[in-house]
């Protein structure tokens, strides 16, 4: 019998997998559902002439169909990592040298870099969960009908990352860590948000620009094959993802009031602060002895934080400036953050339809 949990917040405590239990899958009767309710003022439309009016629009709808890819079938699970410990002198960039670091034993130093990886995958598994509800949203109170066939099949995407990062985190990682408070911030606030075009600047641009980093970061630096491609194949959607959101907003927000427009460069600017400074998770370091300041000052002198953030605004700040928010009248306040040297860089309005249209790379090798 399913059994229905409703509670008024995400957990707080890491969920494990024991390796006996997934082999012995749970029955449809071990099943509990835990959700919290939220509510939103969303109003949504028909559209009543189904031509396409946007070309760009259009074709990424198609490559959406095109590359629909299954996590089942172009994933290839039977890739291994090689399993080892930590030398002394290797570790987390920042946290090696740390006296407390040192004071850990090898056990405890995989055990970190495990829970450390596990604790990043949850914030994608997570995120995921959020970009699959925005999506749905989308395809309701999209005002064209161009963009309520793109929203839906994002929505399936994004359906698709939830199944790919749970598997991945259930079956190597064997532990999903709660989401971070400041993630949930940012979901709660696009979600329950009534106007479309902030959902599609929350989501688009904002969001998925920040999956991007992360995902661009994972990508470079993981020496796990199957995280490597689980990640590339995620990023490929991504890519899609944020070439909807700048093409589709660019002509929109321009049209919009002074007024309205300035609202909407507030909620990009507020959202950046939070990811540039919030967006950091400390109870992994906590849970090894190191007290959440000393966890948060290693990650501002790392180089890995460093290139995330890089990663981030890189590809985040040209896209605002290319859908109209980066206005005069916020320009100082991002300016303050550090960000506005890479306004000028190439934004994702531009598509780089080779690279959206390359076969997915297992299809290629059964293909040949």
């Amino acid at each position: 019998m399913l059994q229905v949990q409703e509670v008024k917040g995400p957990p707080s405590d890491v969920q494990y997998f024991d390796e006996d239990e997934l082999a012995h899958r749970l029955s449809d009767h071990d099943v509990e559902v835990i959700r919290e309710i939220f509510r939103t003022p969303l109003t949504g439309s028909y559209n009543w002439d189904y031509e396409a009016a946007n070309s760009r629009i259009r074709r990424l709808y198609e490559l959406g169909k095109r590359f629909n890819w299954n996590s089942e079938l172009d994933v290839d699970w039977t890739l291994k990592a090689e399993p080892r410990q930590p030398a002394d002198g290797e570790g987390p960039e920042g946290f090696k040298d740390h006296p407390k670091w040192k004071a850990l034993s090898a056990e405890q130093r995989a055990d970190f870099m495990r829970r450390t990886s596990a604790q990043t995958l949850s914030q994608f598994l997570h995120g995921e969960q959020g970009a699959l509800m925005v999506a749905s949203q989308l395809v309701s109170c999209a005002p064209t009908h161009d963009a309520k066939l793109y929203a839906a099949s994002q929505t399936f995407d994004e359906a698709r990352h939830v199944e790919v990062f749970h598997r991945y985190l259930m079956e190597r990682c064997h532990m999903i860590y709660p989401i971070n408070p400041n993630l949930k911030f940012l979901l709660d606030k696009v979600l329950t948000d009534e106007r479309w075009d902030l959902k599609f600047i929350g989501m688009q641009i904002l969001i998925e620009g920040l999956a991007l980093a992360a995902f661009q970061t994972i990508h470079e630096t993981t020496p796990d094959p199957l995280l490597k491609q689980v990640v590339g194949l995620v990023m490929r959607d991504e890519g899609r993802h944020v070439a909807f959101g700048v093409n589709y907003l660019e002509d929109w927000i321009r049209a919009l009031p002074q007024e309205q427009i300035e609202e909407r460069a507030q909620f990009a600017y507020e959202a950046c602060v939070v990811m540039k400074n919030r967006l950091i998770s400390t109870n992994v370091a906590e849970e090894f002895g190191f007290t959440r300041e000393e966890a948060l000052e290693i990650n501002a002198r790392s180089q890995g934080g460093q290139a995330f953030r890089k990663f981030l605004f890189e590809r985040m700040i040209p896209n605002l400036k290319r859908v109209g928010l980066l206005t005069d009248a916020i320009r100082p306040r991002f300016e303050e953050l550090g960000v506005l040297e890479f306004e000028n860089l190439q934004h994702d309005g531009a598509i780089d339809w080779a690279v959206l249209e390359a076969p997915l790379e297992m299809k290629a090798r059964i293909a040949a």
